[in-house]
């Protein structure tokens, strides 16, 4: 009796197949006149040829000049798709590594590769730290001190600690990635290479403090109050996978855009 081989899905279709069936919390509710078309593309001004940068949700994500406009959507909508995925997986928020192990696993489903998920506790000196101060000085370990890329990622955070505590940047950070006394939140940088190579750099934080956490990245912890935990690295992102699952990625966001995504101005 002969045997049919069964042929099994492509990595493409697997992906796909996630996308379509990927549980998502309630959308939010829009404001009258505004509601969303059902399936229309969640679409953003982005051009290749400035640095950019963006709040997407709990994740702050910055473009270095040369990054194509596609790319850029593309990161921008991935990177919300497994934020919204975690979010209804994990809806405490103080269960933040428990929400990193969703938000990994749906990233690594559509195409992600991300070489290391390991926290670390992060060391300070001295009696007090303030968060984006150590997110510069990861960052500058990862990029080296003078890497184009590391001024795009202090400029996106200049622009931040400028703004308004009220202002709708700072507004959908803080309610995507702070909860009582607890916090996590990402920094993502994509940059193009002169040799062609596209790259991609996630730094991933938890947070616990013994008092309510407000302003994160601009409040001035004392070491003893506040543990702060990072993993990072370099990300390989499959074209390929992205592509196939583009259109129903955006379907998927349509829905969710404008409540988290917000493009900040021109950085200097």
């Amino acid at each position: 009796m002969s045997s049919v081989a069964v042929q099994k899905p492509s990595t493409t279709e697997k992906a796909l197949k996630f996308v379509e069936k990927a549980k998502l919390p309630p959308a939010p509710k829009k404001p009258k006149g505004k509601q969303a078309k059902a399936g229309a593309p969640a679409e953003f001004d982005f051009d290749k040829h400035k640095n950019e940068a963006l709040v997407v949700g709990s994740d702050i994500i910055s473009f270095v000049k040369g990054v194509t406009e596609q790319r850029r959507e593309d990161i921008v909508n991935s990177a919300l798709l497994a934020q919204l995925i975690a979010n209804a997986a994990v809806p405490d928020k103080t269960h933040v590594f428990a929400w990193y192990d969703e938000y990994f696993d749906a990233l690594t489903q559509i195409g992600w590769v991300v070489q290391d998920r390991q926290f670390v506790k992060h060391v300070a000196h001295g009696s007090s730290f303030e968060v984006h101060k150590a997110i510069i000085k990861l960052a500058t370990t990862l990029l080296g001190s003078g890497a184009t890329a590391l001024v795009v990622v202090k400029e996106t955070l200049d622009a931040l600690q400028s703004m308004d505590e009220n202002s709708p940047w700072i507004t959908v950070f803080s309610q995507q990635s702070q909860a009582a006394k607890t916090a996590r939140f990402q920094v993502t940088l994509a940059e193009q290479a002169p040799d062609g190579q596209f790259l991609v750099t996630l730094l991933a934080f938890g947070l616990s403090a013994a008092k309510q956490v407000t302003q994160v990245l601009f409040f001035k912890f004392g070491t003893s109050d506040v543990q702060l935990k990072h993993s990072s690295g370099k990300v390989t992102i499959n074209d390929e996978v992205l592509n196939r699952i583009r259109s129903k990625v955006k379907e998927r966001l349509a829905e969710y855009a404008d409540a988290f995504i917000k493009k900040l101005p021109d950085l200097g």
